[in-house]
């Protein structure tokens, strides 16, 4: 679950919690693999572990004026809801990739953290038109 974090009396900060499905269903599916092709089982592997190690170290927390990135703790970046032109998840009934868009760029992120609370910050803090 998430972690709600109260500072100052105004400022909330939301915390997604890790979800480790992809990642885990990833190595699962490249055991199997293997046996048909060890290259394209080992590639899925490699990647479905990238996804542990980056479910991890990464979070993320809505906060009211922006979503910020953290890795092991610090931050890595921070995206003001200002910038954002919209947002979407993509394949609602398993939720796999989250994209947002702002002013100059695009960013996708592998859904590694609680799908169900992403989405109720993301309307909460920026809601689509």
């Amino acid at each position: 679950m998430a972690t709600n974090i109260q500072i100052n009396n105004s400022l909330e900060v939301v915390e997604l919690a890790p979800n480790y499905k992809i990642p885990l269903v990833l190595i699962a599916i490249a055991i199997p693999l293997c046996f048909f092709s060890i290259w394209a089982g080992g590639i899925v592997a490699l990647f479905g572990l990238f996804l542990t190690i980056q479910t991890v170290l990464i979070r993320l927390q809505f906060t009211t004026q922006a979503l910020v990135v953290l890795r092991s703790g610090k931050i890595l970046k921070t995206f003001p809801y200002s910038e954002w032109l919209n947002w979407k998840i993509f394949w609602s009934p398993i939720p796999i990739l989250f994209y947002f868009r702002e002013v100059n760029s695009i960013h996708f992120l592998p859904i590694i953290f609680d799908p169900k609370t992403l989405l109720d910050c993301l309307n909460k803090y920026y809601p689509q038109q």
